[in-house]
């Protein structure tokens, strides 16, 4: 199946080189997007370096920083309108390891595959490794948070190493999605979830960044907070009117 990893950057020039190569020899049939929002660290022209040996890598610069979901948004319309079947969502910082690639894909491409392969921390087998108490905390409280209010059958919602297939991403409106930071990764699962779709979760090793500093901030986090409990309260407002109405 033609597979595509987007990979969104920015200020990631001394992480992209190693993640390229790591991810090539994962999975050498496999095509990268790099999806490069005009880095100030020319992050950009380092991926062009790259495309320009390797037939298998792309690069889509984009005019400034406008947030983690819209960059792969434009990523999957880029794999939608050029025929790929499976689509692949991988950081660029080494916190998904390429190797377990594989593992995703295998998953994805089975005969009963859902239509949404999640690498998961917090499935039996999966692990975190050189993360603060307070980032698994965090991490860990969020998912039950979105659980909890969404009724998603995911233990890892808001996890970035993913296998979209491409019909269930087509089916989706995606010039309508506005999330643009860490909650994009929940809105992408409800959406998909909501739509009638499958989803599955693989155990993966999720590795501290060694390189860069985290996106993380503030802004992202109240972002994720303000969102899901907007979608949460109107879901939970809805099977309520439901049930009334039934009575």
């Amino acid at each position: 199946m033609r597979t595509l990893v987007i990979i969104p950057t920015y200020d990631e020039r001394e992480s992209l080189p190693l993640v390229l190569e790591r991810t090539r020899r994962a999975v050498p049939d496999a095509d990268i997007l790099v999806a490069d929002d005009n880095s100030p660290d020319g992050t950009g022209a380092v991926a062009d370096e790259v495309a320009a040996r390797d037939g298998h890598v792309h690069v889509l610069h984009r005019p400034g920083k406008q947030g983690l979901g819209r960059a792969y948004v434009a990523g999957f319309q880029w794999a939608l309108e050029r025929g790929y079947d499976l689509v692949v969502e991988m950081d660029a910082d080494g916190s998904h390891r390429p190797e377990q690639l594989s593992d995703l894909l295998a998953r994805a491409a089975a005969e009963d595959a859902p239509d949404l392969v999640i690498g998961s921390r917090w499935v039996p087998g999966g692990e975190v490794v050189n993360w603060p108490l307070h980032r698994e905390l965090l991490s860990r409280g969020a998912n039950t948070y979105v659980q909890l209010l969404l009724g998603l059958p995911v233990r890892d919602a808001t996890a970035g190493f993913r296998v979209f297939r491409a019909p269930a991403l087509a089916a989706l409106p995606l010039e309508e999605i506005e999330s643009q930071g860490y909650c994009f990764q929940v809105d992408m699962t409800w959406r998909v979830h909501r739509a009638g779709g499958r989803v599955a979760e693989v155990p993966i090793s999720f590795v501290e960044r060694a390189e860069g500093v985290s996106k993380m901030s503030r802004g992202i986090i109240a972002e994720a907070l303000v969102r899901t409990t907007a979608w949460g309260v109107r879901h939970r407002a809805q099977q309520l009117l439901g049930l009334l109405r039934r009575r």
